[in-house]
């Protein structure tokens, strides 16, 4: 038996992350999210290349997040919210 591929028959997930102030750096957005468990997973998830910013993709682990952004990691979207 087969196991089923994650990119066939797949349902995007839309998270909204509330952030408390104006901005959010990309590495500790994905470890809160739960995307990333920490600092290195997190630089070896965008080194990558699975990660875009608003449809582009990023390669900055510092790059700054403001409400609005929507990140994507994988098939699942991550949307900034402010809280």
């Amino acid at each position: 038996m087969v196991a089923p591929d994650r990119n066939y028959n797949a349902f995007r997930v839309e998270q909204s992350i509330e952030i408390a102030g104006d901005m959010i750096r990309l590495g500790p957005l994905l470890k809160l999210a739960g995307a990333a468990s920490g600092g290195a997973d997190a630089k070896a998830l965008i080194a990558s290349g699975q990660v875009t910013v608003n449809g582009d993709p990023e390669l900055r682990r510092g790059r700054q997040l403001h409400p609005g952004d929507v990140v994507r990691v994988g098939i699942d979207d991550l949307r900034i919210v402010a809280a």
